[in-house]
């Protein structure tokens, strides 16, 4: 469902165009400025605080509980029943989804994406997929929808979580990618026997110091 501050770009088509061009706004000339993703961005409608936008000669439109098709239906069915255009059609694109990724990746960050879909799978790769040191046993997934956030565990040699809730990246997902019990290991002061060897070394060190005085 569409959440405070997406940026949604919304096109309205009709027969008779400009029938319709009271309802777009207008883009910058130049067809590299058209394509432009920050300047679509700019030009854009902002999700309020209260989940509405102010679309033009309709006011102000509520999204709370709807999805970009739910929004597309929305103002498709107000415009035909208010008079206002015959058969139009109606195209909602979320400009600004994006994911963020951390942990044992090789690029960890924050990515945007345009596309209506992108998989777990996908995410990942856009992070340059998971290090050696990864443990693709436990990859946490936290997901907040209106208000509620959600902590996931995923086993991604596994495949119970394809086809599921969790197989799509919805915008603001955080993947966070654990280390694995060998990285763990490393890491830890004592976990390894070149850390022993180590200690050992110092005291008797430290020993030899003391007696010599």
């Amino acid at each position: 469902t569409l959440q405070p501050n997406d940026i949604l770009k919304i096109d309205v088509g009709a027969l008779i165009p400009e029938a319709a061009l009271p309802y777009n706004k207008t883009t910058p000339t130049g067809m590299q400025a058209a394509n432009n993703l920050e300047v679509m961005k700019l030009d854009g409608y902002l999700v309020s605080q209260d989940k509405t936008i102010n679309f033009p000669v309709l006011g102000e439109l509520s999204v709370a509980g709807k999805s970009t098709a739910d929004l597309e239906v929305d103002i498709k069915n107000r415009l035909e029943t208010g008079g206002y255009l015959l058969n139009p059609s109606v195209t909602v694109r979320l400009l600004n989804a994006k994911v963020t990724i951390l942990g044992e990746v090789k690029q960890p960050g924050t990515f945007t994406f345009t596309e209506n879909n992108i998989s777990l799978l996908q995410a990942l790769g856009l992070a340059g997929d998971l290090t050696i040191n990864g443990d693709r046993e436990d990859v946490i997934l936290i997901r907040e929808a209106d208000g509620k956030r959600s902590t996931n565990h995923l086993n991604l040699t596994e495949t119970a979580w394809l086809g599921g809730p969790y197989q799509n990246i919805q915008p603001n997902d955080v993947l966070v990618v654990n280390p694995n019990a060998a990285k763990v290991k490393s890491a830890a002061f004592f976990g390894s026997a070149s850390s022993f060897v180590a200690i050992a070394s110092l005291l008797i060190s430290t020993i030899v110091l003391i007696n010599s005085f």
